[in-house]
């Protein structure tokens, strides 16, 4: 799997698109190093497109996590958007709903983030 990278605002948003399932192995690992190489490089703003993301389990939910709490410990915002049906329901039964900023669309994520 390559995840795909985009940035916006002069560089400001970088927003990484995943595909396929994370499932825990070098998908989710990826994941993990894209997040951190943005975080090195002193980016503040992400979005995580899950839109080709067809499943997702513990492993990824947790590489989702660490990078929001990464975000968040530095002052910056992390968004999730595009996620289906099965991934929204995984959020809402773990209550990580209550946790993750989610947009339904990308353009509302790149709206929200730039607040």
């Amino acid at each position: 799997m390559k995840i795909k990278s985009s940035s916006i605002n002069d560089g400001s948003v970088v927003i990484l698109e995943p595909k396929g399932s994370l499932v825990g192995g070098d998908e989710t690992d990826e994941l993990k190093k894209a997040v951190a190489s943005l975080l090195e490089q002193g980016n503040r703003k992400l979005i995580v497109d899950l839109g080709d993301v067809e499943y997702l389990n513990s492993s990824a939910i947790g590489a989702l996590v660490s990078a929001h709490t990464s975000y968040t410990n530095r002052q910056g915002k992390f968004i999730l958007c595009n996620t289906n049906k099965s991934i929204t329901n995984i959020f809402v039964v773990t209550k990580l709903s209550t946790i993750f900023t989610t947009a339904e669309k990308r353009e509302d994520a790149i709206y929200a983030i730039a607040k």
